[in-house]
């Protein structure tokens, strides 16, 4: 796929689900068994005092009955109905799954609530054999999962909206949006029903009224948000929409005409996705950092795979078989239903990528292999599987150093400590959390232990090194108050531990603690 071009005439499709709320429901029945509603079909909810129509079937339509007529009207036209008490949640869910699937035509998708989808199709329309046969074949995929629709194409987001919601859709040539649309209501503004009122008080009925109209005096006494709304369906201005999905780097796609199922199908065609895309990452010296793969399926389902990369990958087989490890590790497998019908590799986020020169000594070779062994535990058991520690800027040692997934880029904010002589760790590499307490004689008031007590064990003393004085972190919000005096000490069996003293003997009031924080190897 080559990257659009943002400065190209844009193209917009509006998707209007007129019948959504009632749709669901209707899909919902067919999956239970049950065929149809024997009676018409409304959704209610309560909207301040009153008992209204949120969403009416087909057949309520035809006998009158609109959103918006309070139930009770609604019970006295139609005595016999269907009544389902409205489920938001559940209709903002559907409307994200289908602006999913719209993602089959273009990656600029954006929603609408709540029975509204938006694509910006610039440049995709030659892939369905035109602005037409994308509609086309929209609307039949739409109608076979059970759905009434009505689609507007135009030069302008608002326009196409306009088109779809109140001049019963098609499409519009570029720059004709004034004369297409000059004949919608002013309802088509959407700029609500005070404004619609005023407008027509004023003999203003018709969109063609208000572009007859000088601007500024519309603006004075309606606002200047409409004129702008005015001129956006008009085509005169465009405002973009604004995509609920990051546009990717780069990305390369294969559809079918036949769906298909099986994994070895699968895993060929990402064979073939990953050669295509990269060769566009080796043409723009760009390597891939994050991946994902997208599945859709025949019936609407769209299923997406994320693969992360510790390095910037432009190797086609590398990546197909990470994407293959990937797939293999999934808790919830990939369920093809009746097929996939379109695959999709896309690059969320790269990175710039030179050639590797390897040196005699082979430690480039050597890194890279290390970052491909951790690309690999990662596809299989999972970025937060597969950790390393990176440094804090923190004297406590129990927040010196986090544990962030080993694939990322996450620099330190501190530094690690450097060994002590001969290489010997000043502190140990695995610590107790939360250390726990130990019974200590010790030399009083600021001497090192002779013995302690742990796990119902006495350790006798014969060298300590100490006190590394250890201050709280007085700017953040937490109990820890005291300072603490760290010792490293070894027993007579040569075990080596790190204890520390809590509080000062005789200089506070609570008791002075001793703990074991971590046993050196």
């Amino acid at each position: 796929m080559k990257p659009l071009d943002l400065h190209k005439p844009r193209r917009y499709l509006a998707l209007w689900l007129p019948l959504m709320v009632t749709d669901r429901l209707v899909r919902q029945a067919v999956r239970a068994g049950r065929k149809r509603f024997d009676h018409p079909l409304v959704v209610v909810a309560r909207k301040g005092n009153i008992l209204a129509l949120v969403g009416a079937d087909a057949n309520a339509r035809r006998q009158g009955l609109r959103p918006g007529l309070a139930f009770a009207d609604a019970k006295a036209r139609v005595p016999q109905l269907e009544v389902v008490e409205h489920d938001e949640t559940a209709d903002a869910e559907l409307l994200e799954r289908l602006a999913d699937w719209c993602d089959r035509y273009s990656p600029l998708i954006a929603t609408e609530p709540p029975d509204s989808i938006v694509c910006d199709i610039t440049g995709v329309s030659h892939l369905f054999g035109g602005e037409a046969g994308l509609v086309g074949d929209m609307q039949a995929r739409l109608k076979a999962q059970g759905f009434a629709t009505r689609i507007g194409v135009a030069g302008t987001a608002r326009a196409a909206r306009a088109l779809a919601r109140f001049g019963g859709g098609g499409i519009v040539e570029p720059g004709a949006e004034a004369q297409a649309l000059a004949g919608l209501p002013v309802e088509a503004l959407e700029a609500g029903e005070k404004t619609d009122m005023g407008l027509r008080r004023a003999g203003l009925t018709l969109i063609t009224d208000l572009a007859a109209r000088p601007r500024k005096p519309l603006a004075a006494r309606f606002g200047g948000e409409m004129t702008a709304i005015l001129a956006q369906i008009l085509g005169e201005i465009d405002r973009p929409i604004t995509p609920r999905r990051p546009l990717p780097d780069f990305a390369a796609e294969q559809r079918f005409a036949d769906p298909i199922g099986l994994m070895d199908d699968i895993v060929a065609s990402l064979a073939s996705l990953s050669q295509d895309l990269c060769k566009s990452l080796d043409r723009h010296g760009q390597g891939g950092r994050c991946f994902e793969a997208a599945f859709f399926r025949a019936d609407g389902k769209v299923t997406r795979i994320e693969l992360l990369s510790g390095q910037a990958l432009k190797e086609a087989g590398v990546i197909t078989r990470l994407l293959e490890m990937r797939l293999e590790a999934l808790a919830d497998p990939l369920d093809p239903g009746f097929g996939f019908d379109m695959i999709r590799l896309s690059v969320l986020a790269g990175d710039d990528m030179d050639a590797v020169q390897g040196g005699l000594d082979g430690k480039a070779i050597a890194s890279i292999e290390v970052r491909d062994l951790i690309d690999r535990l990662s596809a299989r058991f999972g970025a937060g599987s597969v950790q390393r520690f990176v440094a804090r800027d923190s004297h406590l040692p129990e927040r010196a150093a986090r544990a962030v997934p080993a694939i990322s880029d996450e620099t330190p904010s501190g530094a690690w400590r450097q060994a002590g002589p001969f290489g010997v760790p000043v502190r140990p590499l695995f610590l107790f959390y939360p250390a726990p307490a130990i019974e200590v004689i010790a030399e009083v008031p600021h001497g090192p232990p002779r013995r302690f007590l742990w796990r119902r064990a006495w350790f006798d003393i014969v060298s300590a090194e100490g006190p590394e004085r250890i201050s709280p972190e007085w700017w953040r919000k937490t109990s820890d108050r005291r300072a603490r005096d760290y010792f490293r000490v070894e027993d007579a069996a040569g075990h080596r531990f790190w204890v520390f003293r809590y509080g000062f003997y005789g200089s506070e009031a609570e008791p002075v603690r001793w703990y074991l924080h971590g046993v050196f190897p």
